[in-house]
């Protein structure tokens, strides 16, 4: 059974002339001499290595689709007939809507969420920056921790640095801090991330001292791929200026051929990527104790979908640094701007991921040694995910980091925006059966007047959005809570979920769901 068909996916906007495919090349099964396209290798002849990536690049948000031999829909939930926990088992006390969804995460300046959930980092990708007050107002009137990813400073248009490459003005992230802060009321928080280059330039000193940024995080990797971040330049002069600020630019903008090619039209875009981070335990206490002192109130950890080696020395030095969150990123996830083949086919799933997280907290509580709090991110959409990760990871497991859910909402309502002013065609059908003006399309509209008055007037649509997402997640969240009689989320645990096949169950090491309480139900039938 192949898991994962390449050389056609409408990610890249190709697909296979024929139905009949070869399974592990992709390549269609009769390949005719004279075939006018339409699949990978077809668009590779003409352009390249821009069938590296989904397309159009900046526009879309992309997910891998392989299908994993387990993945979380293996796991299912319980639902109990008795007990409460953290209420009283009483009907009209124990209901769902009295269950109680924050969390809190960090060490000794903790930090608390409305709902157990957050965003992905959103750093220099054009998708971010076009959409970030979206975003940004968004989270922050959610109650929910927002992530500002690498390289913003490094690509800000109007960037302004010393004599020694270090970022003394960047109006894009003045601005990212802004918007998240106009509407902060205390829930969540704005993480910045360092990459190699983001460290290079300064970016640490300057959010922390200037911005009063006080939490930073530092950056391992992710789901999506296992090179650093990348984005694409329509502009020679750009290209030129990013590489002059350090950073790896492909095909070089310097050399005459590539610039003629460009000029000529045939190459349409330079890349831009950040450089591969090397980690070793003394450089990365190093680092933690430098942003310490520079004023950093938190600092948190992010990691991609290593083997369990890398995964232990990011769970293992955590403790030892007293890492305020350590979050990790399972394959495939990614928002669509990573190599295509790579985020289909590199990196540990998941649940794998998180079930092996797992195994090694436990294996250093039982040492006596502080396990960091960790939060799961890769592929999460609803709150049936967030319900399972909470569960698999307990008690570990203190919140789930989302990409691409929480970016849609954001932007549909956007577009929302600009179909109003009858952009585009003006509202289409789908959205229109809800009304015709803001306040009746969008349900919470009038909820988020009621505490914000007349500044709902001026709000991005996009962040009303975002809002109406994740007030559905909470509600759905409180609902599985209350039928698995958990109402605070704390209490969730490992006993709230059972494996339907026995592959989940030897590798999450969660009960097959023919075992699942067996002996409780065994004493009850003998007794």
């Amino acid at each position: 059974m192949n898991l994962q068909r390449p050389n056609a996916n409408d990610a890249l906007q190709t697909k296979n002339r024929s139905r009949n495919v070869a399974p592990q090349s992709g390549i269609c099964s009769r390949c005719i001499d004279g075939c006018k396209g339409n699949c990978d290798l077809f668009h590779a002849t003409f352009r390249g290595r821009e069938l590296l990536y989904p397309e159009p690049f900046g526009s879309i948000t992309a997910g891998a689709d392989k299908d994993y031999p387990v993945d979380y829909s293996h796991l299912n939930i319980m639902g109990y007939a008795f007990g409460a926990k953290g209420m009283d088992p009483d009907p009209d006390k124990a209901t769902f809507p009295a269950v109680n969804t924050e969390t809190q995460y960090g060490v000794t300046d903790k930090v608390k969420m409305k709902v157990p959930i957050f965003t992905g980092a959103l750093g220099s990708t054009e998708i971010a920056q076009k959409n970030w007050e979206h975003f940004a107002i968004g989270a922050a009137i959610s109650g929910i921790t927002l992530v500002c990813g690498e390289n913003v400073c490094g690509i800000d248009p109007q960037l302004e640095q010393d004599k020694h490459g270090k970022v003394t003005q960047s109006p894009e992230m003045d601005r990212r801090i802004r918007e998240y802060r106009r509407f902060h009321d205390g829930y969540g928080d704005i993480l910045v991330q360092l990459n190699v280059e983001d460290t290079r330039n300064g970016v640490a000193e300057y959010v922390i001292e200037k911005l009063g940024v006080e939490t930073i995080e530092l950056k391992w990797g992710q789901g999506a791929k296992c090179i650093g971040g990348e984005i694409k330049v329509n502009s020679l002069k750009r290209a030129l200026e990013l590489k002059k600020r350090g950073y790896i630019v492909t095909p070089d903008p310097e050399v005459p051929a590539y610039q003629a090619a460009f000029k000529a039209g045939p190459l349409k875009q330079f890349e831009r990527h950040s450089r591969l981070g090397f980690i070793d335990q003394d450089g990365f206490m190093k680092e933690v104790a430098r942003l310490r002192s520079l004023g950093a109130k938190r600092i948190t950890l992010k990691t991609g979908a290593y083997p369990m080696r890398e995964l232990a020395m990011a769970i293992r030095w955590s403790s030892d640094a007293k890492i305020d969150l350590l979050t990790i990123d399972g394959a495939p996830g990614g928002t669509g701007m990573s190599p295509w083949r790579m985020m289909t086919e590199w990196g540990i799933p998941s649940i794998y991921l998180h079930a092996m997280t797992h195994e090694l907290c436990e294996r250093l509580e039982k040492r006596g040694l502080p396990v960091p709090d960790i939060a799961f991110a890769g592929g999460f959409s609803s709150e049936d995910h967030v319900f399972k990760a909470l569960a698999l990871g307990a008690p570990y497991c203190k919140a789930v980091c989302m990409g691409r859910a929480l970016m849609i909402p954001g932007m549909v309502g956007k577009n929302a925006e600009r179909w109003l002013r009858n952009e585009d065609g003006g509202l289409p059908s789908t959205v229109s059966r809800y009304g015709t003006t803001k306040d009746e399309i969008f349900m919470n509209y009038e909820v988020l007047r009621e505490t914000y008055g007349k500044e709902i007037d001026t709000m991005p649509l996009g962040a009303v959005g975002i809002y109406s997402a994740v007030d559905k997640i909470k509600v759905g969240l409180q609902q599985i809570m209350a039928g698995t009689r958990n109402w605070a989320v704390p209490h969730i645990s490992r006993q709230d979920i059972f494996a339907l096949t026995e592959e989940c169950a030897k590798i999450t090491r969660i009960p097959y769901v023919m075992d699942a309480y067996r002996e409780e139900a065994l004493q009850i039938i003998d007794a």
